[in-house]
């Protein structure tokens, strides 16, 4: 079974949907309609372009190409954590992007060797297309546990100083915002695969069944996914967690004044 294509005349039409938000933000003053019109042009650019350097990443299916686009994309990622979060790009791009390289090809090779049983465990389709999904999963993950877990240091920082002058380690004083940042960075996507298939039907389930694969295909491949979601983004959270301690704290331990690009918390 073939999938319906979508004519461009159908994209406009569809766009006409975005007069719904529009309207609400003009009504209710939510001065949202510029960042709206400027995201949507910005997703349209962006996912034609990767329409057209995947049509040619496929095409060639070379290992080293294929590796070096996805360490492109993660690099991309941390920047996009880092400047999202409000930290100093300085202090925190070297333990982001090894967090997130390291974490996600270590999984998605796990799941293209012992799961999918491919030959080529660098092959375009599979390398740059879970590792994208999970990429962009933990991505989101990272982003509110690092900005929660120093912006909570930071405003609880007399408690944080009484636990280290009554004799508690670095960690030990440090262990309830760490447990904090990944308990609210993982609750998103607990509750996703709490409610998938009763609330939603996810992305890459209905990305099969409408290329015409077998729903039963379609939801093995979703279980599976989801899995390989939830531990990158939990090992990618510790990791970079893990990793900042020793450039934000002095020999004290306490915080540097450098982490955030504006001592202003919100």
């Amino acid at each position: 079974m073939q999938t319906q294509d979508i004519r461009l005349t159908s994209l406009v039409i569809c766009s006409v949907l975005l007069l719904i938000p529009i309207f609400i933000s003009l009504f209710l003053k939510l001065k949202l309609i510029r960042s709206t019109v400027l995201s949507v042009a910005r997703m349209t650019a962006q996912l034609f372009f990767a329409g057209l350097y995947l049509k040619y990443l496929f095409q060639l299916n070379n290992p080293y190409l294929n590796l070096f686009w996805l360490l492109i994309m993660v690099l991309a990622a941390s920047f996009s954590v880092i400047k999202n979060s409000e930290l100093n790009l300085r202090l925190f791009i070297l333990p982001t992007f090894f967090s997130l390289a390291s974490t996600n090809l270590l999984i998605v090779l796990y799941f293209n060797n012992f799961v999918i049983h491919l030959q080529n465990l660098f092959e375009a389709r599979y390398l740059v297309v879970i590792g994208g999904m999970l990429l962009g999963n933990s991505m989101r993950g990272n982003i509110i546990a690092a900005s929660g877990f120093y912006k909570s240091i930071k405003r609880n920082e007399n408690r944080y100083f009484y636990h280290l002058a009554n004799g508690a380690n670095q960690f030990e004083a440090l262990k309830p915002y760490l447990r904090e940042g990944l308990t609210t960075a993982l609750k998103p996507t607990i509750a996703t695969m709490m409610t998938i298939g009763i609330v939603s039907l996810p992305g890459m389930m209905t990305g099969q069944m409408l290329g015409g694969s077998s729903p039963m295909l379609a939801i093995k491949y979703q279980i599976t996914i989801m899995i390989a979601i939830f531990t990158s983004t939990t090992a990618s959270t510790a990791l970079i967690l893990f990793l900042t301690n020793r450039s934000c704290f002095d020999v004290y331990g306490v915080m540097k004044k450098s982490v955030f690009k504006s001592l202003v918390t919100k």
